[in-house]
């Protein structure tokens, strides 16, 4: 049954109601069969059935089944199983065996690795996973934000991100950051309503959209639709709006591009030559297939995927989530990390040191003032109102809270209003220039009121003297406001000035060696905080900075883009630097060149966090900043950020160590086999025979995710090169078919082999071959001074033991190889030794002019 009313007002093409900003609350409560105190349980179930998942994308299928067919999907294995139909009529049976059984384990091999990374992964980013606050049954709680269907009611408060197209119900000083859908700069103020029918969708203030985030206030709304169905659902429909291609995404696109054009000319050249020379069609094609199997990288997608997913894991151990896999390869190249003070610099535990008034003596009626404001906040929950009560209590039980006007980053104050001892006294806490701001007199020790003129030099000297002792100040006011018993931004007037609360937010233990271990890292820290410059300057020294370079908030305003360009790389520390600001310097890093990062965990913080090539947040960051990472930490601290550095370069080296093996020894085998079969009377290896070697080569190299990492390759920032894969490729390959063509020599040449010896000796040395040259090319150092994984070095050796037993096996037979006599397997080894021993000279010589 359908849930909505059956009316004139509900649009039957996706049964929900049209223009419901226009609908009384009560009228749409109705056609959605839903109430203020939300659906229950069992009817937000079926709800999910007929609604589907609260996602823009529909989530991609990761069934068993569907995984495993999407690995024949490739064009080249169309090709082959095609072959194999073409071979079957033709009555070549064993061909078909042979081709079916190799397109059949590869097929297995890449599904086993890739249903074990998408299974990870899914695990990881459950970790993570943003939630709302919904009534169910009455009753408030947190489910994932792609669970939520129309009807649900909804609670918001600041640094929430809103998960559907909503109706307000009740707000209360709310303010909603709408950027992203209607590019307004500023929060837009949100109150329960009725508009008219043609509102444009900038002036619906009644209505709260999917993609947007709450910046202060709270308030309680029906959701009306979910996914696709949004507003904002409709924009990524129709510009199809994916996340950006990352420097390294768009790297193995290119060089794969660039793999495929050669393979496509050579195959076309040989299957066009042979054909020419009267050597069998059907032969022709299948070995110009198979060298096509044997030239392209057919499992770089599915050995990258599962390379970043284990290294997603191993950086999970490290209490790093990788919320996008291939953010790891800009993790890795980070050499400019953007970080507040609060929480890495310091413990982030913000305590009370004092509260004093204006002559800066300790005050029992600042501290009740402040406690007061802390006390009865109700935007959201912060660290400093949590250490005001904490640090002493009242009783507050002869009060009434009456109203309150929560913080923001334009105000930067949060007030109170409260019943006491028969008045209504309005309570401002916040930054303390913008409290003195709407001071107009000042409260002494004695309970005088002065004029605010008549001390604010010496307020400025406490500020000054406290700050510069690390301290953070705060201003607390207070105003009578007779008996109005409900205030507004505009009563934040004429205040009387109480006194400062003084914190304090020691650094944390060991962070100088963390940072030092960051700069050995080649990463470079740069605090951005809204902090006055003197405790921004006093922390920093703390914590190791000698003579930092800083620059405050009204310095940036004053400064063109081009000034600041040339500057951002020798500031150390910005200083009181205001939310929209932050954007403006990691842009300015990255024009300069620059691979930045950026950690936050605030409502303030999206932005910025979306303009750093790796945003960085923190598990109890508010949802908005969470949502907007790339990376999440589960614990806000430098020392595991520096371990989750450690082993994106990790990963990011094993990626590259792929596809350097990919465009050498097998490049060079298949490039030199191509050539050979123009000049031999015979094919130099037979369809099977190539596929078989393909495959051997290929089992070494998936292997390679779990390989251990040099220090070198970790110890400074890497980015994805392709002139250097380029120049890799070009010496290592003609290396490869150098050693090729003498092998292709000494059998046809010296030995005299016959056709099934000479295949079976040049398929024992190419897998041999290209089993070891994986030992030399996966690091820079001479092969035997580092060691390899136990994994890649089992392989290894199962591999070169398989490849020498098979021409003995029964199974040798069917593939077409024979029993070779003693000679030809020491002049094999020979030729492998020496090709061994040639690698590591050409690697010394290759990584002295070549630098990476």
């Amino acid at each position: 049954m359908n849930i909505f009313n059956i009316s004139k007002r509900i649009d039957p093409t996706n049964q929900r109601p049209q223009a419901f900003w226009s609908l009384p609350a009560s009228e749409l409560l109705a056609q959605l069969k839903t109430s203020p105190v939300g659906i229950t349980g069992d009817e937000a179930r079926q709800r999910l059935i007929r609604f589907g998942s609260n996602l823009l994308t529909p989530r991609k299928s990761s069934g068993s089944l569907a995984l495993f067919l999407a690995q024949f999907k490739s064009p080249i294995t169309l090709i082959l199983l095609f072959a194999a139909g073409l071979s079957l009529f033709l009555q070549e049976r064993v061909d078909v065996l042979i081709i079916l059984t190799i397109v059949f384990i590869s097929g297995l091999l890449g599904f086993w690795q890739e249903r074990g990374a998408a299974n990870a992964l899914d695990k990881l980013l459950a970790i993570v996973q943003i939630k709302a606050m919904v009534l169910r049954d009455g009753s408030p709680i947190e489910i994932p934000v792609e669970e939520i269907v129309p009807g649900d009611v909804i609670i918001l408060n600041g640094g929430d991100i809103i998960p559907g197209d909503c109706l307000i119900l009740e707000s209360k000083d709310l303010f909603v950051d709408e950027a992203t859908l209607t590019g307004e700069t500023y929060p837009v103020e949100k109150l329960a309503g009725v508009l008219m029918k043609e509102t444009q969708l900038g002036q619906r203030n009644n209505t709260l959209f999917m993609g947007t985030h709450v910046v202060s206030g709270s308030a309680k709304a029906v959701v009306v639709c979910t996914g696709t169905e949004t507003e904002f659902g409709k924009v990524s429909e129709r510009l199809k709006l994916r996340p950006p291609e990352t420097e390294f995404e768009r790297g193995v696109r290119r060089f794969g591009y660039f793999l495929m054009e050669i393979t496509l000319l050579l195959v076309i050249a040989i299957f066009a030559i042979n054909t020419y020379m009267a050597r069998p069609v059907l032969e022709a094609l299948l070995f110009s297939l198979a060298l096509a199997v044997g030239l392209t990288p057919q499992l770089l997608p599915a050995i990258i995927s599962v390379n970043l997913a284990h290294g997603a894991k191993r950086m999970a151990q490290q209490k790093v989530i990788v919320k996008r896999l291939a953010s790891i390869e800009n993790f890795g190249s980070m050499n400019v990390l953007c970080s507040d003070k609060t929480g890495t610099l310091t413990e982030g535990v913000v305590r009370v040191n004092t509260a004093l008034d204006v002559e800066g003596k300790e005050s029992e009626k600042v501290l009740l003032n402040a406690y007061l404001n802390a006390f009865f906040e109700t935007g959201f929950t912060n660290p400093i109102d949590s250490a005001i009560r904490n640090y002493r209590q009242f009783d507050v039980s002869g009060c009434q809270k009456l109203d309150e006007v929560p913080y923001d980053f334009i105000r930067k104050r949060l007030s109170i209003l409260v019943s006491r001892d028969g008045k209504h006294l309005m309570v401002t806490k916040g930054a303390l220039s913008n409290v003195l701001s709407v001071c107009s007199s000042a409260e002494t020790s004695d309970g005088i009121i002065v004029d605010i003129a008549t001390v604010k030099d010496h307020i400025q000297k406490c500020f000054e003297k406290q700050s510069g002792e690390g301290l953070r100040v705060l201003g607390v006011a207070y105003r009578d406001v007779g008996s109005d018993p409900l205030i507004t931004k505009e009563h934040e007037a004429a205040m009387v000035f109480s006194g400062f609360i003084v914190m304090f937010d020691p650094p944390k233990a060991g962070i100088a060696n963390t940072i030092n271990q960051l700069h050995h890292l080649g990463i470079s820290l740069k605090v951005v905080t809204g902090d006055n410059k003197l405790v921004a300057a006093n922390v920093s020294q703390q914590v190791g900075f000698s003579n930092p370079q800083i620059l405050t908030g009204s310095d940036l305003r004053s400064m063109s883009d081009e000034a600041l360009l040339k500057r951002v790389n020798d500031i150390n520390i910005f200083a009181e630097v205001e939310p929209n600001q932050k954007e403006r310097i990691i842009l300015a890093l990255k024009k300069s060149g620059n691979v930045v990062g950026y950690i936050g965990d605030g409502v303030n913080d999206a932005s910025a966090l979306h303009a750093a090539d790796v945003g960085i947040s923190v598990d109890s960051a508010v949802d908005v900043a969470k949502d907007a990472a790339d990376i999440v930490l589960l614990e806000k601290d430098l020392g595991v950020l520096v371990q989750g550095v450690r082993e994106g370069r990790m990963t990011f080296a094993n990626t590259l160590k792929y596809v350097f093996m990919a465009t050498s020894a097998n490049f060079g085998n298949m490039f030199s086999m191509a050539g050979v079969s123009l000049f031999l009377p015979f094919l130099p290896l037979l369809p099977g025979q190539i596929l078989l070697t393909n495959l051997m080569t290929d089992i070494p190299e998936m292997t390679i995710a779990t390989d251990s990492v040099d220090g070198e390759m970790v110890d400074h920032p890497r980015r994805w090169d392709i002139g250097f894969i380029r120049n890799f490729m070009v010496v290592f390959g003609i290396l490869s078919s150098v050693f090729d063509i003498l092998t292709f020599g000494a059998l046809f040449f010296i030995l005299h082999a016959t056709p099934d010896q000479f295949r079976t000796g040049w398929f024992m040395e190419s897998v041999i071959s290209a089993s070891l040259i994986v030992l030399v090319i996966r690091t820079k150092k001479p092969f035997f001074k580092s060691i390899p994984g136990k994994y890649l070095s089992a392989a290894t050796l199962l591999i070169v033991v398989s490849a020498l037993l098979f021409p003995f096996m029964p199974i040798g037979n069917i593939f077409g190889f024979s029993q070779l006599p003693i000679s030809y397997l020491l002049l094999m080894g020979v030729i492998v030794a020496f090709y061994i021993i040639a690698a590591e000279i050409v690697k010394a010589v290759f990584y002295r002019r070549v630098k990476f």
